[in-house]
């Protein structure tokens, strides 16, 4: 008996293809919308050349206006700061470039990590993948059936990642192709969606990802990207509900950033509205040192003692995992196996 799919409340929102085509890329437009000063704005400014910006309106509307220090601003405002050259931060801090099929990066024995969209909603500023050669793995639908066999060809994966950019770029017509054609693999038990898109435009869970979703034999863990609590809004909350509803494991993945999220509060916050919301705390990344990010970088000392802070005032299901992903190795490396420096 398939499970009945949840039905959009009326609202005021756009579609979110037209919010997708309606993003601020200009500095200067997004300072006009919060009220701030374009004082010394230039320097700034300027770093949208290294990586262009790019911001949903949601998203937008979730900042506080006149607050230069506001946490979802600092996300994806240019800084001239991405200019500074760092020892130990580079174009591609994990090495995935080197190790690509058209389509599927090898990272894992058993999971196959597919880019679906190179492309993302939103152009967050510490992105690990600013710099990743996505015009070089853009596959059309013969380029997929390749990718697939591969899947097929190699019974040591039982998990398929859609990745990306971000994956919910595309078409929900291709999706359900996609994910149809997994789910007839008999050696994939699961399917895993990493996806910042839902958090910066709501409107993306709509009818059709709905439809889908509620149709696909596989269990579907959505893997959601929220480094701040005052991401969730109650219309995030509603879409995310949709999504339990259809079925959908959420999981939240955020990203320890300086100015941001580096306090026990905010950690807090984060925790207690993500549950609110429906969402398990899954891990608390280090940032992946990119060139340009070095500004967000939290060294490793301050992020245990952060640790040690929520894990005395969480119980211990909402304490995420403090990780590192590094370069070569199987998985996400908890930060207290690394040796200090």
């Amino acid at each position: 008996m398939s499970r009945m799919i949840p039905k959009i409340p009326v609202t005021v929102e756009r579609p979110w293809q037209k919010e997708l085509a309606d993003c601020i890329t200009d500095p200067s437009e997004l300072l006009a919308r919060l009220n701030l000063s374009a004082h010394e704005n230039e320097a700034d400014s300027a770093a949208r050349e290294l990586f262009a910006m790019r911001v949903p309106r949601p998203f937008v509307a979730k900042m506080v206006a006149g607050d230069w220090h506001d946490p979802l601003f600092r996300q994806v405002y240019t800084q001239s700061a991405e200019f500074l050259q760092e020892p130990g931060f580079s174009h591609d801090p994990l090495d995935e470039q080197d190790n690509i099929t058209p389509g599927i990066l090898h990272k894992y024995q058993s999971r196959a990590l597919l880019i679906v969209r190179g492309g993302c909603a939103i152009n967050c500023r510490y992105c690990f993948r600013r710099h990743f050669p996505y015009g070089d793995n853009h596959l059309n639908k013969r380029d997929w059936m390749v990718a697939l066999q591969h899947i097929r060809s190699d019974n040591n994966i039982n998990e398929v990642i859609l990745s990306g950019g971000d994956p919910l770029m595309a078409k929900d017509d291709f999706l359900a192709w996609l994910c149809d054609q997994i789910s007839e693999i008999p050696h994939i038990r699961r399917l895993r969606i990493h996806t910042r898109l839902p958090v910066v435009i709501p409107s993306r869970v709509c009818e059709d990802l709905l439809a889908w979703i509620n149709s696909l034999n596989l269990p579907l863990v959505m893997v959601l990207h929220i480094n701040h609590a005052n991401e969730i809004d109650p219309l995030l909350a509603t879409r995310l509900q949709q999504l339990k509803r259809a079925g959908v494991t959420l999981l939240n993945q955020a990203v320890l950033l300086k100015g941001v999220n580096d306090s026990a509060d905010a950690l807090e916050a984060l925790s207690e509205r993500l549950f609110a919301a429906g969402v398990l705390p899954y891990y608390l990344h280090m940032l992946d040192k990119v060139q340009g990010a070095q500004h967000f970088d939290v060294s490793d000392e301050r992020a245990r003692e952060l640790m040690a802070e929520i894990i005395r005032r969480l119980p211990g299901f909402l304490v995420p995992r403090l990780v590192r992903e590094i370069a070569g190795q199987p998985g996400k490396t908890p930060v207290d196996l690394l040796l200090h420096p």
